[in-house]
């Protein structure tokens, strides 16, 4: 905070309501205006700016450094990891290899209860890892109905699967993000991945039971109970040991990898007595390949995996920090005329060029394109091209939305909120994941309402003496509950499967599991704060 004063009215009733006014707007801008999320973002920064500087005092150099902050972050290392991990999904498709790895995984049952525990749930969380953004519920809804599910039943499913994986999209952008925001007390990524163990494990390990429910009933759970335990059990402890000791940037790979391996390796020695299928008289067959073509087809993922484990290491971390081998590597500007006497600080932009989790994906696709006979360089970079010109606006939109981040932190907006929202007391934890529900509900985007909130729900913390850790990995997991009903993935899911038209009905199938999962994820939340 670089302002004197949070409350310029000295009434903090007042001074919160007019903090709020920003987020107010943008929530508007969405719903109410129907505006794009580009022009809803720029239109809130302008009144952002007004607010911050002609209410909060806050200084013009200081609130044009923290929009090219904001800016520079949303570009690198945001947006260059969003890029890099949809550019790494689409040289997989135009090498040839995501076909086969699709028909390697439909073709180890024909029991669409088990396709859907493969597709719907491990690869649907694979993919949310690896790219995010919407990649997941498209491809994963379009594979099950190639398999025989009805549209919006498979768009149904994946909407809710992804309930399990949302919260580290795109490598574990939406807790990773929390490092760019210079949170009150230096709360870290690390700290809030740590803390979502606490929650999500158990919605981790209950979706694939979920997902079962609706397709089979009590009857399909107990005949394939021994293949959900295996899907269940496997990403959910391999996810919890990740986040405790890893970090978020591989939560949702390994143990989707892991699940879906344990499971194919199940399934062949096992399969359901009775064959489930949508449509009994569907009898088409998916594409064999040989181990060692399925084995190729992986490859670009095992590339993915190996490098960002590696790019995760505290030990290769070392290498950048001030002391360590690689500290030159690291571009470190601090803005003229923001240094603050009280504060000993000013505003900088940093560049970790070669250390940051985009340089690992990068590479991952030039190894993929080096070992892919059907795709050269060339071909590549044409992909790269149509990824930036297809993602440039979501990134665009990030940008103007951790500027307007930047902003509220340095102005004193959060804070005002922050202490008006405490006057809640030892209640607001029960309510604090309907913030993150309502974010993304608004915004589509648990990136998105991490930035907004997570500053809200670290100052709420501090106020009333419960770990801010836990109200922001709560407005996290809050968030992944309204993935299920955001107009976002709602549009997604019904273009994938040819449904446009029919997102109102689509809508109606997921809002009652959402609130079911958020409700409970509230009720968690307040009994953790208690025991914490």
């Amino acid at each position: 905070m670089f302002v004197s004063s949070f409350d310029p009215f000295h009434n903090l009733a007042l001074s919160s309501i007019v903090a709020a006014v920003p987020i107010i707007l943008f929530l508007l801008c969405l719903t109410v205006f129907k505006m794009k999320g580009i022009h809803a973002a720029l239109v809130t920064l302008v009144v952002t700016i007004v607010v911050s500087i002609l209410v909060f005092k806050l200084p013009v150099g200081i609130a044009s450094a923290g929009i090219a902050e904001g800016v520079v972050q949303g570009i690198f290392p945001i947006g260059y990891i969003i890029i890099m991990a949809v550019w790494l999904y689409k040289v997989s498709v135009e090498s040839g290899k995501f076909q086969v790895i699709q028909d390697s995984i439909a073709g180890i049952s024909r029991d669409q209860r088990i396709q859907l525990l493969l597709i719907g749930f491990s690869f649907n969380a694979f993919l949310e890892g690896a790219a995010g953004f919407g990649v997941p519920i498209a491809i994963c809804a379009v594979l099950l109905v190639q398999l025989g599910f009805k549209p919006l039943q498979a768009a149904m499913f994946c909407l809710i699967a992804n309930g399990a994986s949302g919260a580290f999209g795109a490598i574990g952008i939406p807790v990773g993000i929390i490092n760019t925001l210079g949170l009150k007390g230096g709360l870290t990524a690390a700290e809030v991945s740590a803390f979502t163990a606490y929650t999500l494990p158990i919605i981790n390990f209950t979706i694939p039971f979920l997902l079962i429910f609706i397709l089979n009933g009590l009857k399909g759970i107990k005949e394939v109970l021994p293949a959900i335990l295996v899907t269940s059990s496997v990403y959910t402890f391999v996810q919890i040991f990740i986040t405790v000791f890893m970090g978020p940037e591989l939560a949702d790979i390994i143990p989707s990898l892991l699940a879906m391996g344990a499971l194919a390796v199940f399934c062949m020695k096992w399969q359901p007595k009775n064959i489930y299928r949508v449509d009994e008289s569907d009898t088409s067959v998916t594409a064999r390949h040989s181990v060692k073509t399925i084995a190729a087809a992986w490859s670009p993922f095992y590339f993915l995996t190996g490098l960002v484990l590696v790019w995760s290491l505290p030990s290769f971390k070392a290498l950048f920090l001030p002391t360590g081998a690689l500290s030159k590597a690291v571009i470190l500007y601090q803005i003229p005329g923001t240094f603050n006497e009280a504060l000993q600080k000013g505003i900088a932009i940093k560049l970790d060029l070669i250390g940051a989790t985009g340089t690992a994906i990068l590479l991952a696709v030039l190894l993929t394109v080096a070992t892919s006979p059907k795709i050269n360089l060339g071909a590549a970079f044409g992909l790269l091209g149509k990824t930036i010109k297809e993602l440039w606006i979501p990134v665009a939109t990030i940008c103007f939305i951790l500027a307007i981040a930047k902003l509220t932190t340095y102005g004193g907006l959060t804070a005002a909120m922050g202490q008006a929202v405490a006057k809640t007391g030892g209640i607001f934890p029960l309510l604090s994941p309907i913030l993150g529900w309502i974010g993304v509900f608004m915004t589509g985007s648990v990136v998105n309402n991490n930035t907004l909130f997570a500053p809200i729900q670290v100052t709420a913390g501090h106020t009333i003496g419960t770990s801010p850790a836990l109200l922001v990995s709560a407005n996290t997991a809050g968030g992944v509950m309204a993935k299920l009903i955001s107009p976002q993935s709602i549009a997604i899911a019904t273009a994938s499967v040819g449904e446009v038209g029919r997102e109102s009905e689509l809508l109606k199938m997921t809002l009652k599991y959402s609130i079911s999962l958020v409700a409970f994820v509230c009720i968690w939340t307040f009994i953790l704060s208690l025991v914490l």
